[in-house]
Order: C-alpha cells, then sequence, then structure tokens
C-alpha cells in the first residue's frame, strides 16, 4: 500500500453536504463532491491487511484495496480501470448501496473505517468527466440473442455483460421508461435520473435495444 502508516496518521473524514436550508427547496442528491486531495488521504488509510474484509462484505467482490491505493496515489485512470473490472455500474452503487464494505473493514474493529463508499463515487464521477467511461461495444458478434425480462440493476448489468460477449440483447420493460427500481423506486435525493439516464445512453450506443411498455 502506498501509505503503511495512513491510518495511524489520518482521521476520517466524513463526505460533505448541502446544507439542510438548501435541500429543504429541492430534492437534489445531499452529498457535495469530496475534495481530490481530501480523498487522496483517505484512501491513505486503507491499511495493507493480511485479510481484506471488505471483499467479503462487497456483495460485488470489489477490489477495494487495489482503488484505494490508486487513489491515494493520484492515478485515477487506473483505478476506474480496478472499480469496473467488478462492478458495472459504480455510479449507481456507490450513491445506494448501504456500504457493508465499511462494515467489514479491518480498521472499523478499533478505529472509524476507510471513506470507500465516498471514494467509489469520486472515482466514476471523475472517470465520466475526463471522459475516460466509453461504449464497449464487442469486436465480434456471436449471432445469439438473449431477452432480459426487466431493466433494473440486475437487468442492465446481465444485460451489459452479455452484450459485451458479443450476443445480441433486447431489454423488455413492462413499464414506460428504462429503469425499472433504480427509476421508479429510488427517491432523486438518493441518486438523481442523470446517472441512470448516462449510463443507458452508453448502453444503447454498445448495441443493446430497449423495449418500454412490453
Amino acid at each position: 500500500m502506498g501509505k503503511a502508516t495512513g491510518f495511524l496518521e489520518i482521521q476520517r473524514k466524513k463526505w460533505p453536504t448541502r446544507p439542510i436550508p438548501e435541500r429543504l427547496r429541492d430534492w437534489k442528491e445531499v452529498y457535495l463532491p469530496f475534495p481530490h486531495e481530501d480523498l487522496r488521504k483517505q484512501g491513505a488509510r486503507c491499511m495493507d491487511c493480511g485479510v481484506p474484509f471488505c471483499h467479503q462484505g462487497c456483495p460485488l467482490g470489489n477490489l477495494i484495496p487495489d482503488w484505494n491505493d490508486l487513489v491515494y496515489k493520484d492515478r485515477w485512470r487506473d483505478a476506474i480501470e480496478r472499480l469496473h473490472a467488478t462492478n458495472n455500474f459504480p455510479e449507481f452503487t456507490g450513491r445506494l448501496c448501504p456500504a457493508p464494505c465499511e462494515g467489514s473493514c479491518v480498521l472499523g474493529i478499533n478505529d472509524d473505517a476507510v471513506t470507500i463508499k465516498a471514494i467509489e463515487v469520486a472515482i466514476i464521477d471523475q472517470a465520466f468527466e475526463q471522459g475516460w467511461v466509453h461504449p464497449e461495444a464487442p469486436a465480434v458478434r456471436t449471432g445469439k440473442k438473449v431477452a432480459v425480462v426487466g431493466s433494473g440493476p440486475a437487468g442492465l448489468a446481465a444485460a451489459q455483460q452479455l452484450n459485451r460477449a458479443g450476443h445480441s440483447v433486447i431489454v423488455f420493460e413492462r413499464a414506460d421508461r428504462v429503469g425499472g427500481l433504480l427509476r421508479y423506486g429510488i427517491p432523486e435525493f438518493k441518486m438523481e435520473k442523470r446517472h441512470l439516464d448516462r449510463r443507458l445512453a452508453l448502453m444503447e450506443k454498445e448495441g443493446i435495444v430497449f423495449q418500454t411498455n412490453a
């Protein structure tokens, strides 16, 4: 890891939030962007654990110590590649997941856990801002067709993986708009719909077809 004594020298810093009077006037997201220099220091708190329990705590098995270390070293592009290796939609999970990884953090045994959730969001937001996230259409098509029923997070992830494997994918959604729970079940203050729409636009460019009112 980049800073072996980081967890001894640096305290956990809370994710900054918008002022309450401002939040009362709209439904936009609660959290503000975390300053990158502060996040680098937070990434330095990640210990070189013999057994990183955050891997087990994360349902996706995200390589959390790896991208914490890359953020500390200011290697943001490498960090998004490592994050995308296990996570199709970090802009969703980073905002919506209750972060069992932080509950499993070894540092949390006798100190405040690493700010994993905030680092994950910052990595994907930085990647979109820098243009590092782009459509990944398969080089060769298999000629096989796959139907995915439902356009919630599981359906979207399945569609993306199958499409990148070369299959032709069509996603059927009974509602009038794509997104399932992400569209109709998640309030705007937790995740603004622009994040969903941005990802759906990328998936369409990759060749995935969406059929609503199905």
